[in-house]
């Protein structure tokens, strides 16, 4: 006798003269399939969109910056003069520096009366501050006033990122127009290092920060102490990491066959019931169940 293959076949079929189409049976079959076009559409969906996780860390991500961090300030000051505002940057490495003019630009506001300062530059990862004030000024006005409004304060590389809601400019839109002019602003910022990998592995730095602010009026022995505005900040040991990821073909290939498998035996399964039950009453109709 010849070796027959179709002996190892374990999907064996049942002859169309076996089968019984029922009503209720093709009901289920189209709820069915609707259901499994339903939860194939929405794997799907999830399958090509990226996915962004987050992860902390201790260490500093951006070890090539040459213990650099890039700052972009954006500030108004409306009723103090251009020639009497200048930007002061000191820090715990010995670094003073009265007047930063590198990279920076002033633009007169209300008819010259008022500022508004832009400027782009590095500090020292190290605690610090830097401040805008007069004190890089010729002569110091009598009553400087630094009432104002920050339009943008940010460290790092510019993130837009729609799923990521950090803060990485957190004092957009400070207005402080109606404060005491004659008053000093301390915004004190915690840095908080963010690395953004994106799916094809390049990273791009960033910085967050919390900030707290309390406004004053300053006094010594010899009368009251020229305003400024005070930027103090500090980083954070730990880092935010952000990393761009898709959810892996073979992942996506087995939900969607456990969906097929899981609703069809699921509904074989209530088919089944039904029909039995329906066989049952009839025969309960017919007399022919005790």
């Amino acid at each position: 006798m010849p070796f027959d293959f179709r002996r190892f076949d374990i999907y064996r079929k049942v002859p169309k003269d076996l089968t019984q189409p029922t009503f209720t049976g093709a009901i289920i079959s189209v709820c069915c399939c609707l259901f499994i076009l339903f939860l194939f559409l929405s794997e799907l969906t999830g399958f090509i969109a990226t996915e962004i996780v987050n992860e902390l860390y201790v260490d500093d991500p951006d070890k090539d910056s040459g213990g650099k961090i890039e700052v972009n300030l954006n500030i108004s000051l409306p009723n103090l003069h251009c020639e009497l505002i200048g930007l002061d940057i000191q820090d715990e490495m010995g670094r003073h520096e009265v007047g930063h003019i590198d990279n920076s630009m002033k633009i007169p506001l209300n008819n010259g009366d008022g500022c508004r300062f832009e400027g782009q530059f590095s500090i020292n990862k190290v605690p610090g501050n830097f401040h805008v004030s007069t004190h890089s000024a010729t002569a110091q006005p009598q009553n400087p006033d630094m009432t104002h409004i920050i339009h943008k304060l940010s460290f790092g590389d510019k993130l837009q990122v729609q799923n990521i809601h950090g803060a990485f400019n957190a004092l957009e839109g400070a207005d402080k127009l109606s404060s005491n002019p004659l008053a000093s602003h301390d915004y004190i910022l915690k840095i908080v290092p963010t690395v953004y990998e994106e799916m094809n592995g390049k990273q791009r730095y960033s910085y967050q920060y919390t900030v707290a602010n309390k406004e004053y009026v300053a006094y010594s022995h010899t009368g009251r102490i020229i305003p400024a505005i005070w930027f103090r900040y500090d980083l954070s040991p730990i880092t935010v990491k952000y990393t761009e990821r898709r959810q892996p073909l073979y992942r996506f290939i087995t939900t969607i066959c456990a969906i097929i498998g899981g609703t069809f035996t699921v509904a074989g399964i209530l088919d089944s019931c039904i029909f039995t039950a329906s066989e049952a009453w009839k025969k309960i109709q017919l007399g022919k169940m005790q």
